[in-house]
């Protein structure tokens, strides 16, 4: 299985962050943005799990903007052989 070698951007990570600072955070934006921060350096990759929670996000209207970026980010990362 090959690997995806992206990397999370600086200005992701920062917002990632952000994310998990804030205690008014939902669950979902906290899990994708510690996903995100998880692949800042390479090495690590999206679990199927997580790709699963991503897609979600990205198919429904009721996540804002932010948590939305952070499902892509984790997207874009995934193994393209899933």
């Amino acid at each position: 299985m090959s690997t995806n070698k992206k990397v999370t951007s600086k200005p992701v990570a920062s917002k990632a962050a952000e994310i998990l600072k804030d205690p008014n955070s939902s669950l979902i934006a906290r899990q994708l943005a510690g996903s995100a921060l998880s692949q800042r350096s390479k090495g690590n990759q999206t679990s199927s799990e997580m790709e699963d929670k991503a897609a979600k996000v990205l198919g429904s209207n009721k996540y804002s903007e932010e948590t939305k970026t952070m499902a892509a980010t984790v997207l874009a990362q995934a193994n393209k052989e899933r």
